[in-house]
């Protein structure tokens, strides 16, 4: 078949993401299989020699998952771990005691950006609601007021922070440094998650009433009062105590601070010798997270009473849910190689470099379109990742590649609407009609994406 050239390339790129698009939104079907599908459909229609066009995508998805399996694997332990343990409400209680009631959405925000780190947006929000719920109940305040700033913190972390996967994902394919990623991403990413967390919260409390009665909360209040209640004594689990606030914060903490050392290696220790090599070693983020993981066995584990029988069950319990997600990311990762390797990556190259657009612009702008068709910020970001990495290489403008993975990443969560499974997980729990959820989470999210991209616009000019 024979190879197609310029700016018919293109046009096949735009129809296939079209295409991507209409399979997944309309006619629901799985996107791993619709990224396979239009993959191979591209290549052959872009006239890639049949032998190569499978190849080409396996490679890609090879690649991609290679790395990311082992993040998203350890990343869900590490957070069963914490939840199994109580860790996440031993952090919930602590920072709801030091702020007090009355500031009781900052404490919410931080307990959701620290429980965050290890866990997907999903997860995070499952193992937090319970405690939003309950300090609603407590405190007599608007479970948005709560709900609002939780969802931000997790949201901001999972768009912009390694090691979160689909964060992880682009420092990869922009060849970023992970320390400086996390670092830039604490700059841009905390006054984000403030203004779209507890001052939007304090603003849109006042106007949206939610429903006296909410059916998921009363069932999480019942088993809060039964379980830990009468029933809780005969019971052996509610007797486990829950593990330290200092401990909890050191081991979700940990893989953070190990992947920082590891990007400062040169600055604590000279180049080339064996601390310097140590480092470096124990700061890859899959080394960090395994040692993170194998910690929490100790400290959310064994030291809470658990046998290696339940911590084992766990590691199994909680990979089965994440499956779905990594043979995505994977399969994003193929599609982006069948792109650059029919020559359609070139092609976008010339013509965004002719635009002379800014790298950081259209990395937010291919992301954000992404995430507006197809609901999901990881797919988003995966697919956008493909598509921008090559225009960032050719370098016409030079941007740090740390910077374009916030850029990315801001992009990614734009809009969150009704093909998004955050949207309906958000609206249920908080028991609120569909237009209630686009003025408060829709918008929470449009306001993290443009604050994000413009933070990210502000650090690239002083660096």
């Amino acid at each position: 078949m024979e190879a197609v050239h310029g700016s018919m390339l293109l046009v096949y790129a735009v129809v296939a993401i079209a295409l991507l698009i209409l399979l997944i939104t309309r006619y629901k079907v799985y996107p791993f299989l619709v990224l396979i599908m239009v993959s191979l459909l591209l290549g052959l229609v872009a006239g890639m020699p049949m032998a190569t066009i499978v190849k080409s995508f396996e490679t890609g998805n090879g690649n991609t998952l290679g790395h990311i399996a082992v993040v998203v694997g350890l990343g869900t332990m590490l957070g069963k771990m914490m939840a199994e343990s109580g860790g996440a409400e031993r952090i919930a209680t602590t920072l709801i005691n030091f702020f007090g009631e009355k500031n009781i959405h900052w404490a919410m925000m931080v307990v959701a950006i620290i429980v965050g780190l290890p866990v997907f947006f999903e997860v995070g929000f499952v193992l937090l609601i319970p405690i939003a719920f309950n300090v609603a109940r407590r405190t007599n305040k608007s479970l948005l007021l709560v709900g609002l700033p939780m969802v931000a913190g997790l949201s901001v972390v999972h768009g912009l922070l390694p090691p979160h996967p689909a964060a992880m994902l682009a420092v990869q394919a922009y060849h970023a440094d992970i320390g400086r990623t996390i670092a830039y991403g604490l700059i841009v990413g905390v006054p984000t998650a403030i203004i779209a967390g507890p001052l939007f919260a304090l603003l849109v409390s006042r106007y949206i009433k939610l429903p006296k009665e909410n059916a998921l909360a009363a069932q999480f209040l019942g088993h809060d009062n039964g379980g830990n209640g009468a029933n809780a004594k005969a019971g052996a689990a509610p007797k486990r105590e829950l593990p330290s606030f200092g401990i909890t914060l050191f081991t979700i903490l940990l893989p953070v601070l190990l992947m920082l050392i590891g990007s400062w290696a040169d600055l604590i220790s000279t180049p080339k010798t064996l601390p310097n090599d140590l480092l470096r070693f124990f700061g890859n983020s899959d080394v960090a997270l395994l040692t993170a993981v194998l910690v929490s066995f100790w400290t959310f584990g064994a030291s809470r009473g658990f046998t290696r029988e339940q911590i084992q069950k766990f590691c199994g319990e909680c990979l089965a849910p994440i499956a779905g997600i990594t043979l995505i990311v994977g399969a994003g990762g193929g599609f982006g190689r069948v792109l650059m390797d029919s020559g359609i990556s070139k092609e976008i190259v010339n013509v965004a470099t002719s635009v002379h657009m800014s790298p950081l612009l259209f990395g937010w702008l291919v992301a954000a379109l992404i995430r507006l068709a197809t609901g999901s910020a990881t797919v988003a970001m995966t697919t956008a990742c493909g598509i921008v990495a090559p225009i960032a290489a050719a370098g016409a403008v030079q941007v740090k590649p740390e910077l374009l993975v916030l850029a990315t990443g801001s992009g990614s969560l734009i809009f969150s609407h009704v093909n998004d499974g955050g949207f309906w997980l958000i609206k249920e729990y908080f028991g609120m009609t569909v237009g209630q959820t686009f003025k408060t989470w829709s918008l929470l999210e449009t306001i993290i994406s443009l604050m994000g991209l413009g933070l990210t616009f502000a650090l690239a000019a002083v660096l």
